[in-house]
């Protein structure tokens, strides 16, 4: 499952969120259908891994299936996955 937060996050004259999902594969699977590149990836391998999204991406995420979450909701997933790959400042 692919996962898009809520986050409004300024960026220049952008507003920018955070997807994510249950494996790397998803992500990237969903971000080539939305247009993203994947040099775009942050923290490969990781619990954090991470694309962020401008709010249009967002929505096209979310029509091509991916979820709606709140950022709290994600902060939550990001520790327990931490957790999980016993990464530091879990």
């Amino acid at each position: 499952m692919v996962y898009v937060d809520n986050a409004s996050i300024p960026f220049g004259r952008m507003k920018m969120a955070h997807m994510v999902a249950d494996t790397e594969d998803e992500l990237l699977d969903m971000a080539g259908r939305i247009g993203l590149a994947r040099r775009w990836l942050q923290h490969g391998g990781t619990a954090t891994v991470h694309f962020d999204v401008c709010l249009s991406k967002r929505a096209e995420a979310i029509n091509q299936g991916a979820k709606p979450i709140t950022s709290r909701e994600l902060g939550v997933m990001i520790i327990e996955r931490m957790k999980a790959q016993n990464e530091p400042n879990a």
